[in-house]
């Protein structure tokens, strides 16, 4: 099931109700997870990429304005701003302006919450700001570094902070491959062992995947990104069990790293903690992604819904 969502009902019946116009559900799902940093963030960008095409945030600021209808309008905004710059959209300066307005009336109406805090990270790299990094990166990339800290300081490890932060450093949005390996490796050494964040070298390493480069397929098997991979599969895997939602995004992650490493029999566990849920990424970076999922999980000897 490609579904963003995956096994949060809530959220599913939410995204249900904003394609339908209503957004009484959206308020709830993230009313209820103000202390929840993580569910917060991912269901607001998943309600988001719904209602991204329709009024409904406005139309909900208008009629109810409070901090979760400012944390979506924000999150629209910020899509719709990250969209049009993508396409070389001229109306990408106004769009980013909006969504940096946006971002800040959320921020103040819940000021602990990191989330409008994340998006405007998000959005940094269309003015590519250039703050001096920290001591112990290679390559000392300038950056959003102080946007960054701020968000630290009210989330140490939140998941998708660091992500954006990364994503700034790709080479698609003005960055370089040197940087975002310096970036990736920087991030998750920092962080815990049993941290999501030691996926961070997977993400940057899929990220600069060249098909036509020599051996690109078997770069996963070198032993440095074996020892990453299975460094992950022990300490980090066991606890995703312990989560609220399935984290199907990093477990696709560390799945296909393992699949492409040949560890079948590791790949295959990771495979089935995701139950019937899928990404499109990683598996889009090399193709079609039903077609390349469905590859690996036939060579780690699982069975492939026809309905997928």
């Amino acid at each position: 099931m490609w579904s963003p969502a995956a096994n949060d009902r809530a959220l599913a019946r939410a995204c249900m109700d904003v394609r339908t116009g209503r957004y009484f559900s959206a308020h709830e799902v993230l009313k209820e997870a103000r202390d929840d940093f993580e569910v917060r963030a991912h269901r607001s960008l998943v309600l988001a990429s719904e209602a991204a095409d329709s009024d409904l945030a406005e139309r909900w600021l208008a009629e109810e304005p409070g901090p979760e209808a400012a944390l979506l309008w924000a999150r629209v905004a910020m899509l719709r701003a990250l969209r049009m710059a993508d396409a070389g959209d001229r109306r990408k300066g106004t769009l980013a302006r909006i969504a940096q307005t946006a971002c800040e009336r959320a921020a103040k109406l819940l000021p602990e919450d990191p989330t409008p805090w994340v998006a405007q990270l998000a959005l940094s790299r269309l003015d590519r700001p250039h703050d001096p990094a920290p001591q112990g990166l290679l390559t000392a990339p300038p950056g959003p570094w102080y946007l960054f800290a701020h968000i630290l300081r009210l989330a140490p490890w939140h998941r998708e902070a660091h992500h954006r932060f990364l994503s700034f450093f790709f080479t698609r949005y003005g960055g370089s491959s040197s940087a975002s390996w310096d970036v990736a490796a920087f991030l998750s050494q920092r962080a815990p062992a049993a941290s999501p964040l030691r996926l961070l070298p997977l993400v940057a390493l899929v990220e600069d995947y060249n098909p036509s480069a020599l051996l690109a397929d078997r770069t996963w098997e070198q032993p440095q990104w074996i020892s990453t991979a299975m460094g992950i599969y022990r300490n980090w895997f066991p606890q995703a069990a312990d989560y609220r939602f399935a984290p199907v995004l990093d477990l696709a992650y560390l799945a296909h790293a393992l699949f492409m490493a040949k560890r079948e029999f590791e790949a295959r566990e990771v495979f089935t903690a995701m139950g019937p849920y899928a990404s499109r990424m990683p598996w889009s970076a090399f193709g079609d992604p039903a077609e390349q999922l469905t590859k690996a999980r036939r060579s780690c000897g699982l069975p492939v819904p026809h309905d997928a």
